[in-house]
C-alpha cells in the first residue's frame, strides 16, 4: 500500500484507496478478502476502477460483495469491460449493491468522510482513440454507435462535474483511459481500444482534483490532463492491491510525494 500526497493546503486529509482490474474469481477469493480487510485500516474510502470480476458472472461478484460487506469504509465502483462479458451486468450490479457497494455509471455521488465532502463522478468510459487514431462519427452505423456511446460518457462526466462543483475534493472514476500519458508501454496499435482523449474535454474544463482509471495493464501509472493528475490504478501496473491517495480538504490536490 503506497501513498501519494495532496498538495500544500491545510485542513482535513482524506485517504482514498484505489484499485482497478482486480478480476475477482474463485481462485483469488482469500486474497481479495485479505486485501479489503487490510485496506480498511489505512483508508477512509475505497474507489474501484472497473474490471471488478473476471467474466462478469454474478457468482464472481458475490466474492467481491462478501469481501466488502462488513467494511466500515464506503466503497464506490464502476464496471469494466470484463464485467460486461457475459451480458449480466444488471444481475452483477444487484449483487454488489446488496453488499453496500455504490455502483456508478454515468452518474455521481457525494460522500462525506473525515468531515470533507468528496464528489465522485463515475462512468466506465469507452473506446475512441487519441490523436492520429480517433474513431470518427462517420460511416458505418455500428461505428457511429460506438462514437455515440462515448459521447454519452463525455456528457455524463461533464454533468457530474457540474453537480459536484461545490465539493472540496472531486474525483473522476473511470475504467477506460482519458489520456495517452497512462497508456505508454501499451502497443500503440491498441490504444484506440484502451480509451479516448474525448473523455479529457470535461476534465480539462472543470479541473477535478484527481482522475483514476484502469484497463491498461501494461501502461504507465502517472499522467496529466492540463493541471489535473491522472493515475492508472490497474493492479498489474501498481503491482500491489491498492494505492492510497492522501487528499487535503482544501483545494488543490494530488501531487505525488515519491
Amino acid at each position: 500500500m503506497d501513498r501519494s500526497g495532496a498538495g500544500t493546503g491545510t485542513g482535513e486529509v482524506v485517504r482514498i484507496a484505489a484499485a482497478g482490474d482486480i478480476h475477482v474469481r474463485e481462485s483469488n477469493r482469500d486474497e481479495m478478502r485479505r486485501a479489503f480487510a487490510e485496506i480498511e485500516e489505512g483508508a477512509d474510502i475505497v474507489l474501484l476502477a472497473g474490471d471488478l470480476t473476471t467474466h462478469g458472472e454474478p457468482e464472481q461478484g458475490k466474492i467481491l460483495a462478501d469481501a466488502c460487506r462488513d467494511l466500515d469504509v464506503p466503497v464506490y465502483a464502476v464496471l469494466g469491460n470484463h464485467d460486461l462479458h457475459v451480458n449480466r451486468a444488471s444481475d452483477l450490479i444487484a449483487v454488489l449493491e446488496e453488499a453496500g457497494i455504490h455502483m456508478l455509471e454515468r452518474s455521481h455521488a457525494i460522500c462525506e468522510v473525515q468531515g470533507v465532502e468528496i464528489g465522485i463522478v463515475g462512468t466506465k468510459g469507452f473506446v475512441g482513440g487519441f490523436p492520429g487514431s480517433h474513431l470518427p462519427d462517420f460511416g458505418e452505423p455500428l461505428l457511429r454507435e460506438v462514437y455515440a456511446e462515448t459521447t454519452a460518457d463525455v456528457e455524463a462526466v461533464d454533468e457530474g462535474l457540474k453537480a459536484v462543483a461545490h465539493c472540496p475534493v472531486r474525483v473522476v472514476l473511470l475504467h477506460y483511459s482519458p489520456t495517452g500519458d497512462t497508456l505508454e508501454g501499451e502497443p500503440p496499435g491498441i490504444w484506440t481500444m484502451l480509451g479516448t482523449d474525448r473523455l479529457a474535454a470535461p476534465i480539462r474544463e472543470h479541473e477535478p482534483d484527481l482522475v483514476l482509471h484502469g484497463h491498461a495493464h501494461a501502461g504507465a501509472f502517472r499522467g496529466r490532463i492540463g493541471d489535473v493528475p491522472v493515475f492508472n490504478v490497474s493492479v498489474p501496473v501498481m503491482e500491489q492491491d491498492f494505492w492510497v491517495f492522501e487528499m487535503s480538504g482544501v483545494r488543490r490536490a494530488t501531487t505525488p510525494i515519491h
